[in-house]
């Protein structure tokens, strides 16, 4: 079995996955927070670049996640990710943001299956690297799904990764697993499953309902509790101690890359984070107030007194 981590913009990065290793072990894949290829001829960006940094991510296994509908420019870029060591890029047809969607990336790609096929096409056989993607099953209805899985079928992919939401869904309403299920069966390249996997109890359902499932990829419930994995596999749930361990590694290299900033950082991981604590309102109600840094670190003393 196959555990990885989803692409979180703003969560999931080089920070996140590296604190995550370090106290709970490596999941078997990371996969990056989407990047947007640099323009043909020209370098990834400073933020793009530390994604990406093999120092980085030394002892992990790092998936680049690109965001782009441009053939060449994801070429381009896949090529410079190959120098650097990468085996593997995957390209982003989940994203439901309005802003990315409008212009017709992340899952705005899915709107027009036909310009869909000829960009995949294209790209699978001009990149040198395997080319795997995460995606929805479809904008508005999930009866747009049996065209787009026909035009996945019908290229070369590494692996498709099924978050079976359309678009419209955003995070809301229960994964369509059916339409996952359909892809097990249909697909000629492995498939992979993501979405609303919280507890071991989600994890085993998704097993028993679908015994062929290999690679499951976990987002907003490792989040929720960094400890997911490791109980998958048999072990125990976060210990006071080690939540403490994790966080402080997170807000120090926070700290390191944003300042003051690293505070609002923090926030976004207390979102999902509090889930590990008995009383999970009044945990987000302390973390939420905390403006200065100084204010954040007493806050955290407190917190981690309540669990």
């Amino acid at each position: 079995m196959v555990l990885s981590l989803a692409p979180m913009e703003g969560i999931t990065g080089h920070v996140f996955r590296r604190a995550h290793a370090d106290v709970f072990g490596a999941l078997d894949r990371y996969y990056t927070p989407f990047i947007c290829p640099p323009r043909v001829g020209s370098g990834f960006g400073r933020r793009a670049s530390e994604e990406i940094d093999p120092q980085v991510n030394q002892g992990l296994n790092v998936i680049p996640q690109l965001l782009t509908r441009d053939a060449d420019e994801f070429v381009w870029a896949a090529g410079l990710l190959a120098e650097r060591g990468f085996a593997e890029v995957n390209l982003n047809l989940g994203c439901p943001s309005g802003t990315v969607v409008s212009r017709g990336k992340g899952a705005g790609a899915l709107a027009d299956p036909e310009a869909l096929e000829a960009f995949l096409q294209e790209i699978c056989a001009r990149s040198p690297l395997p080319v795997s993607v995460k995606t929805r099953v479809g904008v508005e209805a999930d009866t747009e799904y049996e065209r787009i899985l026909a035009v996945y079928c019908r290229c070369p992919l590494a692996e498709l990764i099924v978050h079976p939401r359309v678009r419209a869904d955003a995070y809301n309403g229960k994964p369509r697993q059916e339409l996952y299920g359909y892809t097990l069966e249909t697909a000629p390249f492995p498939v992979a499953y993501n979405g609303d996997v919280f507890t071991c109890d989600d994890f085993d359902a998704l097993l028993t309902a679908y015994p062929a499932t290999r690679h499951v990829m976990l987002g907003r419930g490792l989040l929720a509790d960094p400890s997911l994995a490791q109980r998958i596999g048999g072990g125990a749930p976060a210990s006071r101690e080690e939540l403490r361990r994790f966080h402080d590694a997170l807000f120090a290299a926070y700290e390191t890359e944003m300042g003051g900033n690293a505070v609002m950082r923090m926030k976004e991981w207390w979102s999902y984070a509090k889930e590990s604590f008995a009383d999970s309102a009044a945990v987000w109600r302390a973390v939420r107030k905390a403006r200065r840094v100084d204010e954040y670190r007493a806050v955290v003393e407190r917190v981690f007194t309540m669990r």
